[in-house]
């Protein structure tokens, strides 16, 4: 009878302590690992290398690095490791606070000198926007003035580059960030594992289970979309991104399917210093011989949005939405005859495509079809990822291949700024005197209503050169096990943001 008593008396004192200290009790968010499947693995993990040219490498590291201000979910600027800024002299002068208390991964404090280091070192790897700088002076421990080379009121978009330590010239072992995890291991061709942060400073101004809410991500890294896809059926993974054509073989039963857009351009890049593709009536021929609409009802199972702009319609105060090409064969087999082609000597086109990217090949497989309709032998080249990146964008050695570009940052800008005849990244090789004027009258422009319509000039530029067929922006799906996750957030950047998600609760 007294151990009757001893037992009752010893439950009732375990579920006390289990009612006042919630920790000891079962909780799925506060131990919560996502698995999450990526076609490409990152190139760098150095926020300050310009050669981060996989928009899953940089998905990776906005969850790793932040900069001094950070996109909202709408594209607006808000403090980060800055908790505010003055801008000065007409956007000639940017003055940062930085916040108190950010810390970096190994626990020391953010100052104004690693502020100033990743500036500098950021400026002189050629970061785009960032060249625009003169000086980054320290004048006091929190606060860093940046004085520009010429006003410019678009700076704030670029200063997302992410902050490192000052001296850390090792920075692809070192990987020292102060965003809401850290990376654990990385195994190439296999997986990368982020940790929970819990130094992380948002921790520290909301509650203290908020931000992130995952203790663990285990990006799991896969050849194609295909093993992908089956490693989402067979539950090896738990999400992924997915364009409509695969998210709709899925059970919607079993998944739970979140729309966004890619954020990023899709087209038919042409290399426009390539024979023929080097006379403007090629160029044009092709954009009338393409239908856009057949492109997405053929390849994307009828979801998405024809777009006919180097821009995103994700950005409408710059944005140009009445640039498409109507499809009109009739048109493009007179431009191909008024260039010296007919059925006796016929235009060749070959269109190179990374294998990894299902919808690009896709893609380029109903383009190809189209193309014959007018009077083009199109053929698809198929090569790996890292074959695309060193002959295609660096080398500019093809004459047409399919791709999404998207912006490291939320600024309209860096989707044109590829366009000018003098940049590296400029692999289609696009020269316009007239572009190159206009986007030079939009760096110095400060009145912003004068510099929304340059930029529409630009784009209707771009367009009239028939410089590439721009197709659409992608619609992408989020898609998690159902039931499983939830709080996932779009941008208008092409980023899954880790810190958000959260694993749902069950009883």
């Amino acid at each position: 009878m007294h151990t009757k008593k001893t037992s009752i008396f010893a439950l009732f004192l375990l579920t006390l302590i289990i009612a006042l200290f919630p920790s000891c009790r079962k909780n799925d968010r506060e131990a919560a690992e996502l698995r999450y499947g990526f076609t490409t693995e990152p190139k760098t993990l150095d926020p300050l290398n310009t050669k981060n040219a996989t928009a899953d490498g940089r998905s990776i590291l906005f969850n790793v690095f932040e900069g001094l201000v950070k996109p909202d979910t709408d594209g607006t600027l808000l403090p980060c490791v800055a908790e505010s800024w003055t801008i000065e002299q007409d956007a000639l002068v940017y003055t940062f606070t930085l916040r108190e208390g950010v810390r970096f991964h190994d626990g020391s404090v953010v100052s104004a000198a690693d502020v100033k280091f990743s500036l500098d070192t950021a400026a002189a790897a050629g970061f785009d926007g960032l060249n625009r700088i003169e000086s980054v002076t320290i004048t006091t421990d929190n606060r860093v003035r940046v004085t520009l080379k010429a006003p410019d009121l678009e700076f704030l978009p670029y200063i997302t580059v992410g902050i490192v330590k000052a001296g850390n010239n090792d920075r692809e072992k070192n990987i020292i960030g102060t965003g809401p995890f850290f990376i654990e291991s990385f195994t190439s061709q296999r997986n990368l594992v982020l940790k929970k942060f819990d130094g992380y400073w948002q921790r520290h101004i909301a509650q203290p289970q908020d931000v992130p809410l995952l203790d663990k991500v285990t990006i799991m890294f896969y050849a194609n979309v295909e093993a992908m896809m089956i490693a989402l059926r067979s539950g090896n993974i738990d999400g992924a991104n997915l364009v409509g054509s695969f998210a709709a073989q899925l059970d919607h039963r079993n998944f739970d399917v979140i729309d966004s857009y890619s954020a990023a351009v899709h087209l038919l890049a042409l290399n426009n210093a390539a024979v023929p593709l080097d006379d403007i009536r090629v160029r044009r021929a092709i954009n009338y011989g393409v239908d856009v609409q057949g492109i997405i009802d053929g390849a994307f199972f009828g979801n998405g949005v024809p777009s006919g702009s180097p821009i995103i319609p994700g950005l409408p105060a710059y944005y140009e939405a009445s640039l498409s090409y109507p499809y009109d064969p009739q048109k493009a087999r007179y431009l191909l005859a008024e260039a010296g082609f007919d059925n006796t000597r016929k235009p060749s086109l070959e269109i190179t495509v990374p294998s990894e990217y299902t919808m690009h090949v896709d893609t380029a497989q109903v383009i190809v079809s189209q193309l014959e309709q007018i009077g083009i032998t199109a053929t698809v080249k198929l090569v790996d990822w890292n074959t695309w990146l060193s002959e295609i964008y660096r080398g500019r050695k093809f004459q047409a291949t399919i791709i999404s570009l998207d912006s490291p940052t939320v600024s309209a800008r860096s989707f044109l700024t590829r366009y000018r005849s003098d940049n590296d990244s400029n692999f289609i090789n696009f020269s316009n005197v007239d572009f190159d004027k206009v986007y030079e009258d939009l760096l110095t422009e400060t009145d912003d209503a004068k510099r929304k319509l340059l930029y529409k000039d630009a784009q209707r530029i771009i367009t009239a050169d028939a410089a590439s067929v721009y197709i659409q922006d992608i619609l992408y799906y989020k898609v998690f096990r159902a039931g499983a996750f939830a709080g996932a957030k779009n941008y208008p950047l092409l980023v899954v943001d880790f810190s958000s998600i959260y694993r749902i609760q069950t009883n």
